[in-house]
């Protein structure tokens, strides 16, 4: 498998041509529904390409678990003091209720356990709090079966799980679903949740 380490120097042109199409629109879309103000939690923010829509007025944390895309984020850092932090979203190192919001973009295809990720949100966000993920997942019908072979793939080489369905688990996990929003064949989740 590769690590996230080994990829990093290569992601952001290999994501190119999708930050083009939608996904930099997307993530605009999604750091809309963050609060103005607000003291905010990035899980998993490889290589800082949400940087330039958070909030104004926003103190923001920026966890992640590879250090060169880390490294990458650094050189993306906005004027306004986002902290970076090496962490897994599995074991977020924050006392309960120290955000008002927490985000994750194309994330939960690569934990390791999405359930204890969850968890951890819940602990981390105030009670009330919105969670507000930006997701590929495995989309219906046939399309599905096919997602389900590319997982076949994907994850022995970059634990990337092409057919989770993440909406499921947050709410499993016992975060309120408040909407969730199918985009490109449902392939693309917008998912908002509250604390």
């Amino acid at each position: 498998m590769r690590t996230y380490d080994e990829i990093a120097p290569h992601y952001d042109q290999g994501m190119a041509w999708l930050e083009r199409w939608f996904l930099n629109g997307l993530r605009a879309e999604t750091l809309r529904l963050m609060p103005a103000s607000a003291r905010i939690l990035e899980v998993g923010a490889g290589t800082g390409l949400n940087f330039i829509f958070y909030p104004p007025g926003s103190a923001a944390v920026a966890s992640e678990p590879s250090r060169e895309m880390l490294r990458i984020a650094e050189g993306r850092l906005p004027a306004n003091g986002v902290r970076l932090l090496q962490s897994e979203a599995e074991r977020l190192p924050f006392a309960s209720g120290s955000f008002d919001a927490a985000f994750a973009t194309l994330v939960f295809c690569s934990v390791s356990s999405p359930a204890q990720a969850f968890a951890e949100l819940r602990r981390v966000v105030k009670p009330g709090g919105s969670v507000v993920l930006l997701e590929h997942v495995r989309p219906g019908g046939i399309l599905g079966l096919l997602f389900d072979l590319f997982n076949l793939i994907t994850v022995p080489l970059f634990d990337d799980h092409f057919n989770r369905r993440t909406a499921d688990e947050a709410r499993k996990s016992g975060l309120q679903l408040v909407r969730v929003e199918k985009r490109k064949l449902g392939i693309i989740n917008l998912i908002e949740c509250r604390v």
